[in-house]
């Protein structure tokens, strides 16, 4: 018995690792094509990337180490039989995940405003590359914002899992799978804020 549950939890964290791979190619093809155009437009795209926020970038940053932070130590928790604590831990998580949320919304709000989005007039009037800057953000950044928020319903799916007691300090790889997860999503805005925020600043 004990070797079925093991051969069950291999395959379920092979087959998270096969499923995070496709997510960095996915991601890395933007990166690069995020390259490939900074080599064409270097002026344009640092005069657009000086009119990014950094303190939203940095923000956001620190939200999500945080909460990141927070995944590492609910599995611990739940390890050592703290349920009470990964579950707490686990909602300090998804509220992380709300407030880089919010201020994505924010940050988005303010480009909008200034007409600063895809199709807009203010984009066919702007250099080319400008607006091919812009467009690769938004592409990369909203992918990144829906990819937070898959992965917030994931915890918080885990968290009724934990609470339901088929994820426990026993059975702990619904948990381990959810922070893989999460630390993906953590770790491609590693690579998003610098390219966006401070190489072109």
């Amino acid at each position: 018995m004990s070797e079925h549950i093991h051969k069950d939890y291999t395959g379920a964290k092979f087959g998270m690792w096969l499923f995070l791979f496709t997510e960095v190619l996915l991601f890395g093809g933007l990166f690069v094509l995020y390259a490939v155009y900074l080599q064409r437009y270097p002026q344009e795209f640092i005069s657009a990337g000086s009119e990014l926020d950094v303190r939203f970038g940095g923000g956001n940053t620190l939200v999500l180490l945080t909460s990141s932070l927070f995944v590492a130590m609910s599995i611990t928790a739940l390890r050592r039989g703290q349920k009470t604590l990964c579950q707490g831990l686990l909602a300090g998580t998804i509220v992380s995940a709300a407030i880089f949320m919010v201020n994505k919304f924010f940050e988005w709000s303010a480009k909008i405003h200034h007409g600063i989005y895809p199709g807009s007039p203010h984009m066919s009037e702007i250099a080319p590359g400008e607006s091919v800057f812009f467009s690769i953000y938004y592409i990369t950044t909203g992918l990144h914002g829906i990819h937070v928020v898959v992965g917030a319903l994931i915890i918080a799916w885990t968290m009724f899992k934990i609470k339901a007691g088929s994820v426990n300090a026993g059975d702990w790889v619904v948990l381990e799978n959810a922070g893989l997860y999460w630390h993906l999503v953590d770790l491609i805005w590693i690579f998003i804020f610098p390219l966006y925020y401070l190489i072109l600043h």
